[in-house]
C-alpha cells in the first residue's frame, strides 16, 4: 500500500497552541507522510521585538497593509523562522517521538519563486508611490526529488517561507505567502490531502458569526465571503484544485472538527442528486488512505439522521433499523493507486473510483437514506477498507461483526446486470535462490532462470486440478547478495467456485518441493462463490429490473470481490453483487461513469431493497 501525503499549513499562532502537533503525530501513526508548512507572523513579531528592530510596513493602494521586505530586511525574516518558528516546531514534534526535518524553503533551493511586479502603495503623506524593491513573489519551482527523499526519511518535513529567487534578483530570497506555498507544494508533490489550518471555523459567510461556516465551496464561491488574510487562504485553496488532493480550510486551530471545515470541490455536479457521487469520487482513498473518506461519509449520514461510525478496522458503518431481518450492503472505500482530478465531462464523471466502486457505495448510502425499513428490519451499509489489496481487512472485519440474512456487494457490472458469484483467489510467493556467481560459468543457472522454471511447474500442476483457472505472474523482483542471488515471484490464480482449494495447495507446494533453493508460500487461498437464480434475493432484483423495463444479464465474474471473503464462513446466506459502471474501465485511466447509468442502478437497487423487506419473515431467503 502507498503512504498518503498530507500537506498541512499552520500559522505560528496555531502552532503555539500545540493541538496540531498531536494531530500530526496521529497522521504519522496512521502511516501518512506529512509535509508541514509553517507560517511565521507571530514568530516574526517575536523575533523583531527581541532584537529591538522596528518592523517596516507598507500601505497598499487598496488600503491593505503588508510587511515591507526590502533586500536588507530578508535576512532578518530568515532569522525569525530559523531562530524562533522552526526550532519551536522541531522541539514540539520531537517531544512526541517524531523525526523532524525543518528548513526555510530557500535553503538548497527546495522551492524557487519569481518576483512580483512593483507594488502600488501610498506614502506617509497619502500620495501614491511605486515600490520596486519589495522582495515578495510566488512559488514557481519545487525540488520534488529532494523533498520526496526527505519525506521518506523523516516523519514530518517542515518548511517555511521565504523561497529562492529563480532570477537571482538582488541576491536576497523572496517572501511568499505560506498558504500559497502549501498549495504549490501540494500540486508539485501530487499530495493526497491539503489542509489550510486557520483560527476560524473554516470560511465564514458572516465574519461576526463563528457558526456560519461555509461547508462547500466551488471555484469562485469563496471570494464572496473572504476578507483580510482569508483571501489568501481561499486563493491558495483554489490554486490547489489544479491538483488531485482534497482541499479544506479547517479550524479553529485544528483539523479534528470536520463540521467546521470549508471543503473546496473542483467540479460541480450536473444535477443535485449526483452530489454525493461527485464528492465521494473527489476525495482520494487509495488503499491504506481511506480514513478521510470514511469520516466524510459518516458525517453525511449523521446529517440525515442515520447511525454511522468508523469502526475498529476503519470501515464506514451506517445503519437504519434494529430488527432481526438484516440486509447488508457491502461496498468498499478504497481504490487502486494513481489519481487525477475528478471532472464532469458532460454527463460523465471521470475520476479514479467512479466505477470501482465509489458509484456503488454512493448508491448504497442514498438508498439507505430513503429506504422503507419495517419495524422488524435492519439495513446496514459498510464501506470496507483494503478491498483492492490482498489483506481484505475491512471485509474480514465485516464478516466477523455484521451478520446478515442477505447481502448485496457493491461492485460494477452495469445497471442491467446482476452478478451471482465470483471466482476465488489462490496466490503464492515463490523464492528461488542460487549461489552468487558469473552468468558465463558452465552450466550456470541464475535465480530468475530457476524461478521461471518453478513457476511454470506450479502453473502446470495447479491447472491440472482446475483447468478453468486463470493464472498470471503479477510481480517479480531480484536481489543480489554477496553469497546468494534471489528472485521472488508472485503467482496469481483466479479459480472457479468448484475448485478444491486443498487439492490446489497440495499441487502447488508439491511442484516446488524437493527443488534446491526454492521456497513456496501460500499468500491467499480464498474460495470462489456462486449462487443460483432461484433464491428470494435474486427474485426481488429480477422484479425490480422488470419494473424498470430492463431485461437483465446474470453473470459469474472471473474477478474476486468481498463476496468471497464473507463466503469463507457465511453459509446459506444469499449474496449477489450489483453496481453501476462498465467494469472494463476498472483500474484504467479511462475510468468514468454516466449519470443515467448511476441513476438507473440506484432506482433498481432501491426497488429491490424495498421488495426484500416487504417479503414476509421466513420467505426472504
Amino acid at each position: 500500500m502507498t503512504r498518503p501525503l498530507y500537506v498541512i499549513k499552520a500559522g505560528s499562532a496555531t502552532l503555539d497552541l500545540g493541538t496540531v502537533h498531536q494531530e500530526l503525530a496521529l497522521l504519522v501513526a496512521r502511516g501518512a507522510r506529512v509535509l508541514l508548512v509553517a507560517g511565521g507572523a507571530t514568530g516574526i513579531e517575536r523575533h523583531y521585538r527581541a532584537t529591538g528592530r522596528p518592523m517596516p510596513r507598507l500601505r497598499l493602494a487598496n488600503g491593505d497593509e503588508v510587511r515591507y521586505c526590502p533586500p536588507e530586511e530578508m535576512r532578518h525574516l530568515v532569522d525569525a523562522y530559523e531562530q524562533v518558528t522552526l526550532p519551536a516546531v522541531e522541539q514540539a514534534l520531537a517531544a512526541l517521538g517524531l523525526r523532524v526535518f525543518t528548513s526555510v524553503a530557500a535553503r538548497n533551493r527546495l522551492v524557487s519563486g519569481r518576483a512580483n511586479r512593483p507594488l502600488k502603495a501610498v506614502n506617509a503623506e497619502g500620495r501614491p508611490v511605486i515600490v520596486r524593491d519589495h522582495r515578495a513573489g510566488v512559488p514557481s519551482d519545487v525540488d520534488t526529488a529532494r523533498l520526496t527523499a526527505l519525506l521518506d526519511a523523516y516523519d514530518v518535513v517542515c518548511v517555511s517561507p521565504p523561497v529562492h529567487d529563480e532570477a537571482g534578483g538582488a541576491g536576497a530570497p523572496l517572501n511568499v505567502d505560506a498558504d500559497v506555498l502549501a498549495a504549490a507544494l501540494s500540486n508539485a508533490l501530487d499530495a493526497d490531502h491539503l489542509r489550510l489550518v486557520t483560527g476560524s471555523a473554516g470560511l465564514l459567510t458572516d465574519p461576526e458569526d463563528p457558526a456560519s461556516t461555509l461547508p462547500n465551496a466551488y471555484p469562485g464561491d469563496g471570494a464572496r465571503y473572504a476578507g483580510g488574510r482569508m483571501r489568501q487562504k481561499v486563493r491558495a485553496a483554489e490554486m490547489a484544485l489544479a491538483g488531485s488532493a482534497d482541499v479544506a480550510i479547517t479550524g479553529p486551530h485544528t483539523m479534528a472538527a470536520p463540521d467546521k471545515w470549508t471543503r473546496f470541490w473542483r467540479t460541480r455536479e450536473p444535477g443535485a442528486d449526483l452530489g454525493l457521487l461527485t464528492k465521494v469520487v473527489s476525495v482520494p482513498s487509495v488503499s491504506g488512505d481511506e480514513a478521510e473518506l470514511a469520516v466524510y461519509l459518516a458525517d453525511w449520514c449523521r446529517e440525515r439522521g442515520i447511525d454511522a461510525e468508523v469502526d475498529a478496522a476503519g470501515n464506514l458503518v451506517a445503519t437504519r433499523g434494529d430488527g432481526p431481518r438484516r440486509m447488508l450492503l457491502l461496498g468498499h472505500l478504497d481504490t487502486v493507486p494513481h489519481r487525477w482530478p475528478a471532472e464532469w465531462r458532460g454527463e460523465e464523471l471521470w475520476g479514479r473510483g467512479s466505477v470501482d466502486a465509489k458509484g456503488s457505495l454512493a448508491n448504497f448510502l442514498e438508498v439507505l437514506a430513503h429506504a422503507d425499513i419495517p419495524e422488524d428490519g435492519q439495513l446496514r451499509v459498510v464501506g470496507a477498507v483494503e478491498e483492492e489489496v490482498s489483506s481484505s481487512k475491512g471485509a474480514f472485519h465485516a464478516r466477523d461483526h455484521y451478520p446478515a440474512d442477505a447481502v448485496v456487494i457493491g461492485e460494477p457490472s452495469g445497471a442491467e446486470t446482476l452478478t451471482l458469484g465470483y471466482f476465488g483467489l489462490f496466490k503464492l510467493r515463490v523464492t528461488a535462490s542460487v549461489t552468487s556467481g558469473h552468468s558465463a560459468g558452465m552450466d550456470a543457472v541464475s535465480a530468475p532462470d530457476l524461478l521461471t522454471d518453478v513457476l511454470d511447474d506450479i502453473r502446470t500442476a495447479v491447472l491440472k486440478e482446475a483447468s478453468d483457472a486463470l493464472s498470471a505472474v503479477i510481480d517479480i523482483r531480484c536481489e543480489t547478495g554477496r553469497a546468494r542471488h534471489r528472485a521472488v515471484g508472485i503467482l496469481n490464480f483466479r479459480i472457479p467456485p468448484s475448485a478444491d482449494l486443498e487439492a490446489l495447495r497440495a499441487a502447488a507446494l508439491g511442484a516446488a518441493a524437493g527443488r534446491d533453493g526454492v521456497e513456496a508460500e501460500i499468500l491467499r487461498a480464498t474460495p470462489g462463490h456462486a449462487g443460483g437464480r432461484s433464491g428470494a434475493l435474486v427474485k426481488v432484483f429480477t422484479r425490480a429490473f422488470a419494473q424498470a423495463g430492463i431485461r437483465p444479464r446474470f453473470v459469474v465474474k472471473k474477478g474476486t470481490s468481498d463476496m468471497n471473503t464473507l463466503a469463507t464462513t457465511w453459509k446459506d446466506v444469499p449474496m449477489v453483487a450489483y453496481g453501476p459502471g462498465d467494469s472494463a474501465l476498472d483500474h484504467t485511466d479511462e475510468e468514468r461513469i454516466g449519470s443515467m447509468e448511476y441513476r438507473t442502478a440506484r432506482s433498481v437497487l432501491a426497488d429491490a431493497v424495498n421488495r426484500w423487506f416487504a417479503l414476509g419473515e421466513g420467505s426472504a431467503r
